[in-house]
């Protein structure tokens, strides 16, 4: 699962940099930072806190997070196979809800 990688994508999708998305989630810049780099793992309610900053639902982000190696062996051709197609969809979801928003 890359969580800080989706994080940094979906931050900048939202025009968000660093700083104003740490103040949207009450954290430092350091941590969001560590976050994004993969060398910190957020808590599930620091989750939440950036998936509802990013206009994101939490299991989007999450969904959006999973990579091969999340996938059991016997199910990575067929995660390989559908994963393209759902990213697109959730992120034409996610630019819909953040159009919308403003």
């Amino acid at each position: 699962m890359n969580l800080g990688e989706t994080i940094k994508l979906l931050r900048k999708r939202n025009g968000l940099n660093q700083s104003q998305l740490a103040e949207l989630c009450e954290i430092t810049v350091t941590y969001l930072s560590l976050i994004e780099n993969g060398k910190k793992e957020p808590t599930l309610s620091l989750l939440k806190t950036i998936a509802n900053s990013l206009q994101v639902p939490l299991p989007i982000l999450l969904f959006s997070a999973l990579t091969e190696e999340d996938i059991p062996e016997s199910r990575k051709d067929f995660f390989n196979v559908i994963k393209p197609s759902i990213d697109s969809m959730l992120h034409n979801l996610i630019d819909d809800n953040v159009d919308s928003k403003s």
